[in-house]
């Protein structure tokens, strides 16, 4: 019996579609005068740009926290953010700079560790940091000690120009009007005016 002859035909292999990248972003301003100048909505517009310009990214979603400090870590955003990441929900993490994610360094290098963890990337933009690079721990904790000492340094201060003008006689009175009162028309914080009255 004769063989029969066999034809090989090559079959162009299907490319694999590539899984789409789930990127989140967090933004955070920590008190009105920020707003002014970075307000949420322009870094919401940013973000939303940044990831759509790269084919590959999906917005998984992005958390945003108004006039809270980076020193606290019970941000109710943040913390969703990370309980979305526990979930599986979210692959890379961008972020402005390491101010915006936290001020704190034990809980900043705890957060990322436990991403880490979680295999999931932070970048800080400013800087240029990722969090899988090798070297960045150190750098982390020298940047995050230093906006940590910043904040801490603002707050002494602005707790001593508060003690100063109470010494001088001077009520302190960090908005126009406040319980009632206002300031008076040369802006002295110890003129009031009953509003209404």
């Amino acid at each position: 019996m004769q063989g029969r002859e066999m034809r090989i035909e090559r079959v162009p292999a299907v490319p694999k579609k590539p899984e789409m990248v789930r990127v989140a972003a967090y933004a955070r301003v920590s008190a009105d005068k920020d707003a002014a100048f970075h307000s949420l909505g322009s870094q919401t517009d940013y973000y939303e740009k940044y990831v759509a310009a790269h084919p590959e990214w999906i917005l998984a979603e992005i958390y945003s926290d108004n006039a809270i400090s980076g020193t606290v870590i019970e941000r109710p955003e943040f913390q969703r953010m990370l309980r979305d990441c526990r979930a599986g929900k979210i692959d890379p993490i961008i972020t402005k700079s390491i101010t915006r994610f936290a001020r704190n360094t034990v809980a900043l290098l705890e957060t990322i560790r436990e991403l880490k963890r979680l295999q999931i990337d932070v970048y800080f933009e400013k800087g240029n940091i990722h969090t899988f690079d090798p070297k960045c721990e150190v750098l982390l904790t020298i940047m995050s000690s230093l906006a940590q000492e910043e904040s801490r340094s603002i707050s002494e201060n602005v707790r001593w120009d508060k003690e100063k003008s109470m010494r001088n006689g001077l009520v302190y009175m960090p908005y126009g009007h406040f319980m009632g009162y206002r300031k008076g028309e040369d802006g002295r914080p110890s003129h009031f005016t009953i509003i209404g009255g």
